[in-house]
């Protein structure tokens, strides 16, 4: 999805559902991003691996694949998703180029400091097959911005939306993204 200026975003649409269950979520950025049952999915940031868990109960025949740089998530990682998981950072994804059909990172890639961040969303750009959508942490205004600095415990980069747009054009980034914001 792409507004006006070219400029890729994704709608919130996805995230209208109760967190309680992501089978909803999963639900939706298959029928946005048109998944085939037998797709390849990345998550990087995965933690235990309750997205993918919830892409594979949808699609059963898809590919699916988790990085995360804590072992002990990965390690306490669902059953049912654990063998596709792996201790892995973001900046060296241990896969080939255009391995997946959607690459997704929600609320972790901003855990990283700037330069590291720059390498991460340029492989999200090189194992993609064109579809990825990424959170992150961002404001729009001063009081969004220190409820933001009240607020984050982990992530290292945090910027303006406008800032953002701009790294996500510098270093090439053509997939969709969205906001977490502290308003």
């Amino acid at each position: 999805m792409k507004n006006e200026d070219q400029t890729p975003y994704h709608s919130s649409k996805i995230w209208e559902v109760s967190l309680v269950s992501l089978v909803s979520v999963a639900q939706k950025m298959k029928e946005y991003y048109q998944l085939a049952e037998d797709c390849a999915i990345l998550d990087i940031g995965c933690a235990k691996g309750f997205l993918l868990h919830d892409f594979k109960e949808l699609m059963p025949n898809c590919t699916i694949a988790g990085i995360d740089v804590s072992e002990y998530a990965i390690e306490n990682a669902m059953p049912s998703v654990k063998s596709y998981l792996k201790v892995a950072n973001a900046e060296r994804l241990p896969y080939p180029d255009k391995s997946f059909d959607l690459v997704i990172s929600i609320n972790s890639i901003h855990n990283l400091s700037l330069e590291p961040l720059k390498a991460a969303l340029k492989e999200v750009e090189r194992v993609s097959r064109g579809h990825s959508y990424i959170t992150v942490d961002a404001w729009r205004n001063e009081m969004e911005r220190e409820n933001l600095y009240k607020w984050v415990l982990t992530a290292e980069t945090m910027m303006h939306v406008d800032d953002w747009k701009k790294l996500f054009k510098e270093v090439g980034y053509t997939g969709d993204y969205w906001w977490f914001i502290a308003d």
